[in-house]
């Protein structure tokens, strides 16, 4: 009998040729995996572009004075995003404002800075100031119960809200009161009721 024709040659044969047809098929899933993950990454940006234009009347944000006045308080962390007050999940993204990154806060007397290394950097002036609470998320991001700074500030004629998180989350609650304190009653009621409409 010829070896050609032997069962067992043609069964390594047959499993040789297997394998080829499943590596085939195993790099055709993820070249369409990929162009999967592709197509939804340019959606996203393109919705995100789209959100931006619709926020298009948003003025430049402030910056910052070139005497701010001394530090009341200061603290690092993470900036979290913006969204429309009393509306968490309704993102601002105009003017970078939907860029998450690193965040170094001071609050003066003036207004509080908002500096963030590869971002553009803003500043609330003290008069804009609405007020501030602890909360559990904004735009996507969730933590435990009060693990979120969130400071209720007005720009453009539009009440937003700014999400951030402490290295020191135990030092967020200081700067609830001291927010609170400039913006005045009336103001933290008025940041209270919206969050109360958004939930």
């Amino acid at each position: 009998m010829s070896t050609l024709n032997h069962p067992a040659v043609a069964f390594v044969a047959a499993q040789k040729s297997q394998e080829v047809t499943d590596w085939a098929a195993r790099i055709g899933w993820v070249v369409g995996l990929v162009l999967f993950i592709a197509l939804l990454y340019w959606l996203m940006r393109q919705g995100w572009k789209w959100r931006g234009t619709l926020q298009g009347d948003l003025p430049e944000l402030p910056q910052r004075p070139e005497q701010p006045g001394e530090p009341l308080l200061t603290a690092a962390g993470r900036y979290h995003g913006s969204t429309s007050a009393g509306q968490w999940l309704d993102r601002i993204v105009a003017h970078g404002l939907g860029t998450r990154s690193r965040a170094e806060l001071t609050l003066t007397a003036r207004g509080l800075d908002v500096a963030r290394p590869g971002a553009a950097d803003f500043f609330v002036p003290a008069d804009r100031l609405r007020g501030a609470r602890l909360d559990t998320g904004i735009a996507g991001k969730v933590l435990t119960e009060g693990g979120l700074l969130v400071v209720t500030w007005e720009h453009g004629g539009r009440r937003l809200d700014s999400g951030f998180r402490f290295d020191r989350s135990a030092e967020q609650a200081a700067w609830v009161e001291k927010i609170n304190a400039m913006s005045g009653d009336d103001a933290v009621a008025a940041t209270q009721q919206h969050h109360e409409e958004g939930a």
